[in-house]
Parts: C-alpha cells; sequence; structure tokens
C-alpha cells in the first residue's frame, strides 16, 4: 500500500502507509498575490489591494480569506454591491467562514437590503451563536426595520387623516405607538386623531343593540387580556343569537371566542367555535389556521394538515404574509410528524 501526498507543486509516494490521505496546500502564486494586496490595503490603496486579491482568485477561488479581504477593500470604498458579491463568493468558497457573513451582512445593511441582513446574520449566528459582531449587526438591523416600520405606520396615519378615516389612522398610531412609545411625532398626531376616534367609538355603541353590546364587551376583556372573563360576554352574544343563526356577527362571536378557548388552551373550543365560522364562511382564514393549530395540539394532525393546506392553495393577499409564513412552516412540520406516523404503523 501507499501513502499519497498531494499538493499543489509536488506528489510525494510513501510506502508502507495503511490509508491514502489527500491535502491540499494553499498555492504558492495566489498566497503571494494575496501577501502583496495586504500591502496594498494597509496603505490604503483599495483598488490596487482589489486588482491583487482578483489575482489570488484567479488562481484559487476556493480560499475564501482572498473574497473576504476583497470584500473589505469594495467596503472601504463604500462600493456596496461589489463589497456584496465579493462577500457572497467568499461564502460559496467556504459556507462555514465566519467572516463571509459578516462581510455580506454591512454591505447589505449599507444598501438598506435589511431583510435579506436579517437572514446572512442569521445564518452566520447558526454557525457561531457567541460570535460578538454578527450579533450587533443584528440588533441594529432589526432597530433599523422597527424606525422603517414607525415611519411608514405614521405616513399611513397621515394619509388616513387627510381622507377622513380617523379610525384607521388612531389604528395605525396605535400601532406605531406600541413600537415607539413616547415618540413625539406620534404623541403629536395622536393628540389630533384620539378625541374624534373617542367621539366616533361612543355615537358606534350607542347605536349597538344589546346582543352587540355583548359581542363589544367581550371585545374589551380580550384587549385587556381577560380571557376568561371575554369568553362569557361572547357566550352571552351568541345565546341571545341563536344556533340557526349566521350573521357576520355570530361569526365574529364565535371566532373571537374560539382565539380566547386557544389563549387559554381550551383547544376542544378552539375547534368547536372554529367549526362552526367555518360552516358559515369556509374560507375564514383565521378560523382555518386556529383550527389548524387546535388539531396538532391534540395531536390530530393530518385534520390540522387538511386545515394548512386549504389556507396554503388560498390566494396570497387574501391569506396575508404573517398566515402564509406560519401555515407553511406548520405544514412542514405537520409532514414530518405525518411521515413518521406512517412509519410506524
Amino acid at each position: 500500500r501507499k501513502y499519497i501526498q498531494v499538493t499543489t507543486q509536488t506528489t510525494t509516494l510513501i510506502p508502507n502507509s495503511q490509508y491514502i490521505h489527500i491535502s491540499t496546500m494553499p498555492n504558492a502564486t495566489a498566497e503571494a498575490h494575496k501577501a502583496e494586496g495586504n500591502k496594498f490595503f494597509k496603505a490604503g490603496q483599495f483598488a490596487a489591494a482589489i486588482e491583487k486579491y482578483k489575482e489570488a482568485t484567479a488562481v484559487d477561488p476556493t480560499v475564501p480569506a482572498y473574497w473576504s479581504n476583497m470584500s473589505a477593500c469594495y467596503e472601504k470604498l463604500k462600493n456596496w454591491p461589489e463589497a456584496a458579491n465579493a462577500a457572497s463568493e467568499c461564502i460559496k468558497a467556504d459556507s462555514k467562514f465566519i467572516k463571509g457573513y459578516f462581510r455580506l451582512a454591512v454591505a447589505q445593511k449599507a444598501q438598506n437590503e435589511l431583510t435579506a441582513c436579517i437572514k446572512t446574520l442569521e445564518s452566520g449566528i447558526a454557525l457561531d451563536s457567541t460570535n460578538p459582531d454578527l450579533k450587533r449587526i443584528k440588533k441594529e438591523v432589526i432597530e433599523l426595520q422597527r424606525n422603517e416600520q414607525v415611519a411608514a405606520l405614521c405616513r399611513n396615519a397621515e394619509t388616513q387623516m387627510q381622507n377622513g378615516d380617523i379610525a384607521g389612522a388612531y389604528k395605525s398610531l396605535e400601532l406605531a405607538s406600541r413600537q415607539d412609545a413616547g415618540n413625539p411625532d406620534i404623541e403629536r398626531m395622536m393628540s389630533k386623531v384620539k378625541p374624534k376616534y373617542e367621539a366616533m367609538e361612543r355615537r358606534r355603541k350607542q347605536g349597538l343593540s344589546p346582543t352587540e353590546q355583548f359581542k363589544e364587551k367581550g371585545d374589551e376583556l380580550y384587549k385587556a387580556a381577560n380571557f376568561e372573563e371575554a369568553i362569557k360576554w361572547y357566550t352571552k352574544c351568541i345565546e341571545k343569537l341563536g344556533m340557526s343563526d349566521t350573521s357576520e356577527l355570530i361569526v365574529k362571536a364565535r371566532s373571537n371566542r374560539a382565539a380566547c378557548y386557544k389563549q387559554i388552551s381550551n383547544f376542544d373550543g378552539t375547534i368547536e367555535d372554529c367549526t362552526e365560522v367555518l360552516q358559515i364562511d369556509p374560507d375564514n382564514v383565521k378560523a382555518l389556521v386556529r383550527r389548524a393549530q387546535a388539531f396538532e395540539a391534540v395531536e390530530r394532525y393530518r385534520y390540522a394538515l387538511q386545515d394548512v393546506k386549504q389556507v396554503l392553495q388560498m390566494p396570497y393577499h387574501k391569506v396575508g404574509k404573517a398566515n402564509f409564513d406560519l401555515c407553511n412552516g406548520l405544514q412542514h412540520r405537520l409532514n414530518r410528524v405525518v411521515a413518521q406516523l406512517k412509519a410506524m404503523s
């Protein structure tokens, strides 16, 4: 038997070895180009350094450090698209080279590609969960996303106010306030909208029937996270309407009571109310999603999978991103469980 050692320059045969082992040594020419690039980088000559790193990658594109250094040069020159391209090549060269994820994230953040940046950071953190640079950038990007969301909600509220949609403006500002409490711009806009909204709500509630007031009381308790009391008021509304009722009011009351049952882990109650809603409105997304989650909780996986598949077959704009992503993840999980059950049977 022979032991074969392979380098980029020579092949040596070593007798009497039990194994065949292959090890690749760094290419001397590529390393020389890298060394020249490093000198240019230290001297602040980033364009010249880039050319040397390019020469190194032309000789051996599988070394991640060449691409990483090139990305760092582009970063210094604020050429973010090329910095991102070099970082992507770095990751292709070695998917475990953490600095590649860092370089790519920096470039994506600079180009305001925040969603892609988060994905890059999560991929890197999956490899090194304690990396301080990746964790720091992720925190910064999440903050940028939050600021963007708040600004968008404020712009939306401004437009809604101009169009006379006081309820819509109030809702937008409430969402913005939850993400940035104490923001003076939000408080200024809210001071104009809230009095008008509260006056509208007083008029609306005065016009409610006794049955509608039961549902309204349930809504208030639900928002206060008092789910058991909310259930009592939704139940009063449902009982007043009767089992044969198919109005929008009973759909809302049952749907909201199902949400309460889910919060207190009464999954049988959730399934029952969602089923009643779906008899009236077969494509009710909220009812399908809640029932699927409840079916999973009581280990009725095939039924859960049926509901999830029905949601995923609906138009995306009707389902919405949050529900689509939730159901997509749920489908993958349920498919695995169902496959395991089949294998066991």
